[in-house]
Order: structure tokens, then sequence, then C-alpha cells
């Protein structure tokens, strides 16, 4: 029995409290994510959250967690995966090699400024 998911909601990724600003800089600007108003509460002032087509990512502030030795990630597909390689390298950030190349499948990873994996996949309708 299916307990009746219809779409996805949101993603939230964490960042500690000392990479909120240059996490928001890679959401933003990097990535290119349109930032959404938050809702009222506790919470508004800190994070963010970003629109995402059929979705959302929430970027949460939480420290004491080490994201760089956990393989968990979100995967985003990409129109040409070479102009997002470059993209990322001339933005500074790190380009991670796929370490299990699966053969029709390209794909590269890079870590958001809190550790986060981020998988970057060539969408299947562009190979």
């Amino acid at each position: 029995m299916s307990i009746g998911i219809i779409e996805l909601s949101h993603v939230n990724v964490t960042v500690p409290a000392s990479a909120e600003e240059a996490s928001k800089h890679f959401y933003g600007v990097v990535l290119g994510l349109r930032q959404i108003p938050k809702p009222d509460g506790p919470r508004k002032n800190i994070g963010a959250w970003y629109e995402l087509p059929g979705g959302q990512l929430h970027l949460s502030i939480e420290d004491g967690v080490d994201n760089v030795v956990s393989s968990r990630h979100v995967c985003y597909q990409v129109v040409d995966l070479g102009e997002a390689d470059l993209h990322f390298r001339n933005s500074g950030v790190a380009v991670i090699p796929d370490p299990r190349p699966v053969e029709g499948s390209p794909r590269f990873y890079v870590r958001d400024p809190g550790g986060n994996l981020i998988e970057i996949a060539q969408s299947v309708d562009s190979v």
C-alpha cells in the first residue's frame, strides 16, 4: 500500500553558522537559485529558502554536524555538464570527479561551503 506521495515539497541541507553567508552565496549566486521568503517564525532570519523546479531547497543552520564525511547528497540535472563543470571551476568551487562512473550517465560532484555533497548529472534528455 502506498502512502500517497504526490510530489517532492523540499530538500533541507544544513550548514554550520560560520558557513551561512558563504552558503547563501553558493546557492544564490553560484547555483543561481532564486531565494524565496521564509514564513514568520523563530527561524525566519536564519538560513534561507530557495526555489527549485518542482520544489524548494531549505538551507538550515546546524552546528556540530560534519557534512564533509557523509556521502548523502542532492542531485541536480543540467543540460550541459561541461558548461556546469567550467562554471564551478570559474567560481572557485572544487569539482570532484565521479568515483564510480556509469557508462551513459556522466556526472561529477561538488561540496557547498557547509560540506554538503551535491551531484551534478547530465540530463538524460541531453545525453
